[in-house]
């Protein structure tokens, strides 16, 4: 049989279905219509730093948004594709806690067209670690899967274990800002056969959703201890505060 026959026939049995609704859609690892407009992109005005999207309408302007101006980034530059509300909200714990890996390929093409500006030659992408304890109970990784997608669609290296967890912390949720960032100190380190593999390279490192920044700062710093020259950030999605 055809592998176009074949593909049809599945598509009759299995119909390409929405992300986040499961209506059914023309094309795998899609969104619906309403979903679509419904799923908060981010684009146009953005702050450089965190990526989160900021009031204006001419994205030639590198501004900073108040968290910013006022907290220091370890990273060059951050971005992010969604905002962690709605349906993003849905596809972040979708593939966190639901095992929806399908979200991974459609995710790694909006985080590659957030990263375009500032991806540079020989950068090296590396997922934000779990503790291996996490790992063990999760069976997987989910910013290992987006680092692996993202470095496929924009032709990068990706190394999975560039980073370890050496401590497992307590959960962050309901925390404020200041323990985040204290708890997270020395719990990121370069794994010490991976390390040479940033020593005077850029490094773009990848999570699913950012918060404080409170765990990509402390595997940002994980990186420039070990010889990174210039350390960006992407995420899936970005928490932001409703204006």
């Amino acid at each position: 049989m055809a592998v176009s026959t074949l593909q049809t026939a599945l598509r009759l049995v299995y119909p390409p279905r929405c992300l986040t609704c499961s209506t059914t859609v023309d094309s795998d690892f899609g969104l619906c219509g309403p979903c679509w407009r419904d799923t908060q992109f981010i684009g146009s005005t953005i702050c450089d730093a965190c990526g989160v999207p900021l009031l204006g309408d001419d994205p030639g302007v590198l501004a900073h948004c108040d968290e910013c101006m006022t907290t220091t980034r370890p990273w060059a530059h951050g971005r992010a594709a969604v905002l962690y509300k709605d349906n993003g909200r849905k596809l972040v714990l979708g593939l966190k806690h639901g095992d929806r890996h399908e979200v991974v390929r459609p995710a790694a093409l909006w985080m590659a067209a957030a990263v375009k500006d500032i991806l540079q030659p020989h950068m090296l992408i590396a997922p934000v670690p779990l503790h291996w304890s996490r790992l063990l109970k999760r069976r997987y990784n989910q910013s290992t899967l987006l680092a692996q997608a993202l470095a496929k669609q924009v032709d990068l290296e990706c190394c999975p274990d560039l980073l370890i967890r050496s401590e497992r912390t307590a959960s962050l949720d309901g925390l404020s800002r200041d323990a985040r960032f204290d708890m997270l100190q020395n719990a990121i380190r370069p794994h010490p056969k991976r390390k040479h593999k940033m020593a005077g390279r850029p490094v773009l490192l990848v999570d699913d959703v950012m918060t404080s920044g409170a765990t990509l700062a402390a595997a940002t710093q994980a990186c420039t201890a070990a010889g990174a020259n210039h350390v960006c950030v992407v995420t899936l999605a970005r928490v932001a505060k409703d204006t």
